[in-house]
């Protein structure tokens, strides 16, 4: 617990009206939250105002309240803080709540459309190889030392995430790894954090139904760079037009990497094959457990990170070869009848695109790849023709399917992907997602593949406002089970 006033030392304040200096209990931006001896920030979401819920934060116990207006009446015992941004207040005095945790680790920031995951999670597995404490923070799971936990969002609130630095530390971590969402730079919730380095991957169309135009998507992505002390390492993808942008302004040191021109980390795709790739990194060759240009960049950028924190270029090789690939990421669904189905995340035109460049690599002429995809609904509309004409252009067959629906009608969702559909293509449109994978596998041959593209990882469906169970993964090894069996599902 700490004082009210020592909370207000690490903020911009403008007034304050007080007649106590209350020990706060804990701080909350949910009024349903609020316990008696609790700090209460009244923030502006996209839906709702806190200022509305100042009086039933008080009402529940609230001693203390930091707003950027005063409500009309205030109370007696209860104090009151105005600060002009209440988002960066929550960030700053969170990091002050917890004793600054990030000050006590060695964190490191994966930003970009694609492939945060991926590096974040395999740094953390890196770094846990080579015998070090790291935590991770992941769109797919928190790690806090040896404890998972279930991940809500890419990157958390401020106080969830202060805190789960604090019990990083608590739990002998050197190193913690977390992807650091546009949307987290926006809210500032990354607002506080001292940050040993940066690492950009890539920036493609996504967001746009948050940031309304790419140039607002790249500046919110360039802040973290913007923000990085002078001592830390800035890391950027040379092959991607805005690695230079990302880091005009930055006071951090800057390496680059790249798999098509000269940079400081450089990589060449020697073989790949469905079981992995054999890659030259810095001239030295490793084997690794992953497939398609895009991850020889991902991993690229784990060795580069690696080697600026200070691992030894051997010794990332070696824990390079011995990675496995992240939940949800180019995973393969077994199947004894020849055919070969990938589960994958890619839910933007780039990573779809880059999945099924991968795929064309490898496959045969008279291997036929069949993909299955949709769109999410409440999100970015505008990509939808794009996924449509991606998926009709490169697949034999093409199943549009739904995604994470949420609270747009699925037809109509559908109706925006083939829009985009190629003249002449072989598609089927069928809305019920677990329809829809069946009936891909059953469409394809021996030796065919399938890719299940946009979930990934996930063990859920949001229709509406409710998640129901659904994993590609369980729903491609029925259907599998169901083709090889030679039943009825």
């Amino acid at each position: 617990m700490k004082r009210f006033s020592e909370l207000l030392a690490a903020t911009a304040v403008r007034t304050i009206v007080t007649s106590a200096d209350p020990e706060i209990g804990a701080l909350c931006y949910d009024s349903r939250r609020v316990g008696r001896g609790d700090c209460f920030f009244a923030v502006r979401g996209e839906s709702s105002d806190g200022h509305d819920y100042i009086g039933a934060a008080v009402e529940a116990g609230a001693a203390a309240v930091v707003c950027e207006r005063l409500p009309e009446h205030t109370v007696d015992g209860v104090s009151y803080a105005v600060v002009d941004d209440s988002h960066g207040a929550l960030a700053d005095m969170a990091a002050a709540f917890y004793g600054n945790p990030s000050h006590e680790l060695r964190l490191v920031g994966v930003t970009g459309t694609n492939g945060k995951t991926t590096v974040a999670t395999l740094l953390c597995d890196m770094f846990r190889m080579a015998g070090h404490g790291a935590g991770l923070i992941s769109t797919v799971v928190y790690r806090v030392g040896d404890r998972e936990v279930e991940s809500t969002h890419t990157t958390p609130d401020a106080v969830r995430l202060n805190a789960m630095l604090r019990e990083m530390v608590d739990a002998g971590c050197e190193y913690c790894f977390m992807e650091v969402s546009s949307h987290s730079i926006v809210q500032q919730r990354v607002r506080g954090l001292r940050f040993a380095g940066a690492v950009f991957t890539n920036l493609t169309h996504d967001h746009l139904d948050y940031h309304k135009t790419f140039a607002e998507y790249v500046k919110a992505k360039k802040r973290l760079f913007d923000t990085l002390p002078k001592g830390a390492f800035a890391l950027v993808n040379a092959d991607d037009r805005n690695g230079a942008v990302m880091v005009q302004n930055t006071r951090a040191k800057v390496s680059t990497y790249s798999l098509r021109s000269m940079a400081d980390f450089r990589c060449k795709v020697l073989e790949m094959h469905f079981d992995g790739m054999l890659l030259a990194i810095d001239r030295r060759e490793v084997w690794v457990d992953f497939l398609g240009r895009f991850n020889a960049a991902n991993l690229l950028a784990v060795y580069g990170a690696a080697r600026l924190l200070g691992m030894e270029a051997e010794e990332a090789l070696r824990h390079l070869s011995a990675l496995h690939s992240v939940s949800g990421r180019f995973e393969p669904v077994r199947s004894e009848s020849g055919r070969t189905v990938i589960v994958d995340y890619a839910h933007t035109p780039d990573a779809l695109q880059n999945v099924i460049e991968t795929i064309n690599e490898i496959r045969r002429p008279e291997q036929r790849l069949i993909v299955v995809c949709g769109c999410g609904g409440d999100r970015d509309r505008t990509k939808r023709p794009e996924m449509g004409a991606i998926a009709s252009r490169e697949a034999s067959v093409a199943v549009f399917t739904s995604d994470n629906p949420r609270t747009e009608d699925p037809e109509a969702i559908l109706d925006e992907i083939m829009t985009g559909v190629a003249a002449g293509s072989r598609c089927l449109r069928i809305t019920d997602r677990a329809q829809a994978i069946r009936t891909a596998v059953m469409l394809s041959h021996e030796g065919d593949i399938v890719l299940i593209a946009g979930k990934g990882h996930e063990t859920y469906q949001i229709v509406g406002r409710e998640k129901h169970h659904f994993d590609d993964r369980e729903e491609a090894a029925a259907a599998l089970r169901c083709l090889e069996g030679g039943g009825a599902q």
